[in-house]
């Protein structure tokens, strides 16, 4: 049975930044079937519910991995640490169960997929993919935004 990572907040857990979830029926499927391999990033790094907002400056994930770029929330507070040990933790959970893809929730400065907020705070978006979906691209697993 092929198993799916999946944001911890699209299977209905109050994880987000605001304290609450995003149920998403795209992810009820492989939740139901026992397939999914449910992770919050931002919590596994230790980043507390609920948080202020926060978005990557100066660049995307995969120069957050690099070093040339940082996660900082709303109040000016450096949290790339904690994005990276999360990153970290959901490559663990998709590795040990063998999951080679994952369902990752939108515009997240750690999963979100090809689009991302720009690092101003305005809801403006740009390319680029969060913190965690880019080390998951970066070790093969295919990921989506939903």
């Amino acid at each position: 049975m092929e198993k799916i990572l999946v944001s911890a907040c699209l299977a209905g857990v109050p994880c987000r930044y605001d304290g609450r979830s995003k149920d998403s029926p795209q992810v009820l499927g492989p939740l139901a079937a026992g397939r999914a391999v449910v992770v919050c990033p931002e919590g596994a790094g230790g980043l507390p519910t609920p948080r202020p907002p926060a978005e990557i400056v100066g660049g995307d994930g995969a120069d957050v991995l690099d070093g040339r770029a940082r996660v900082v929330d709303a109040t000016g507070a450096d949290c790339t640490e904690a994005f990276l040990a999360g990153a970290r933790q959901a490559l663990a959970a998709a590795e040990a169960a063998g999951a080679r893809r994952a369902l990752l929730m939108a515009r997240s400065p750690s999963c979100g997929c090809g689009r991302i907020y720009d690092g101003t705070f305005t809801g403006e978006l740009r390319p680029g993919d969060g913190v965690t979906a880019a080390l998951l691209r970066r070790a093969g697993i295919a990921v989506e935004a939903v």
